[in-house]
């Protein structure tokens, strides 16, 4: 499957730029960079592109709306158009809130629960470390990222990958920053653990969720 390779950063001005409140958006593409003084949104918060000049010239749709925050999310758990939809689909399936049940789909994705657990510096960086088989799952190895967790599923790191200067690192910063309540990490054992499904309020997507229900909706 195909992937974008393009620079990222370009990627949260664009949605900063599009943003009506003037918030400064960043989508966490590029790890501790995002919250140093280099992010490009910090440093130029406009959208990409030679003559751009930060403001709209043209009033949005409420379909440009939803297209907006679609892509927005779709970017920042960087899942494909496809892959995406499917979720959504899934979502629908399930009764309660549409919105909520996609993003919790999303949060429980393998990848996404190793950033949460400050196991990786970015999604990016998460996905590389579960494909190339640093995980394992309820003690099997799991090297899919989009593999979904479920509530009492305990995730840990294989044994030969805690001495790699990758996780020595990261390992470091975990130590001084807390994942969501809904996860639970032991630092001496190195194994955390899916407590429940995300609650709405845990989970610090900045997106409107119902936007994409009524795009999907459509």
């Amino acid at each position: 499957m195909s992937r974008y390779t393009g620079p990222v950063c370009r990627l949260c001005r664009r949605e900063t730029a599009a943003s009506k409140t003037g918030e400064k958006i960043k989508l966490f593409l590029k790890g501790d960079r995002c919250l140093s003084r280099n992010c490009a949104v910090e440093r130029r918060g406009t959208a990409p592109g030679q003559k751009t000049t930060g403001k709209s010239r043209t009033k949005v749709s409420e379909y440009g709306r939803q297209l907006r925050e679609k892509q927005k999310m779709r970017r920042y758990y960087g899942v494909h158009e496809t892959q995406f939809e499917n979720y959504f689909r899934e979502a629908a399936r399930v009764p309660g809130q549409t919105g909520r049940t996609f993003l919790q789909l999303l949060e429980r994705r393998l990848d996404n629960v190793v950033y949460r657990l400050n196991l990786a510096t970015s999604r990016a960086q998460a996905r590389q470390l579960v494909t190339h088989r640093h995980f394992r799952v309820n003690g099997r190895i799991v090297n899919i990222p989009s593999y979904i967790l479920r509530t009492g599923d305990v995730v840990s790191i294989a044994p030969g990958s805690l001495k790699s200067t990758v996780f020595e690192s990261n390992l470091d910063i975990a130590q001084n920053r807390r994942p969501p309540e809904w996860l639970e990490w032991n630092d001496q054992e190195k194994v955390a653990k899916v407590l429940q499904l995300p609650p709405r309020e845990q989970i610090d997507t900045p997106v409107d969720e119902q936007l994409i229900v009524e795009y999907y909706s459509r």
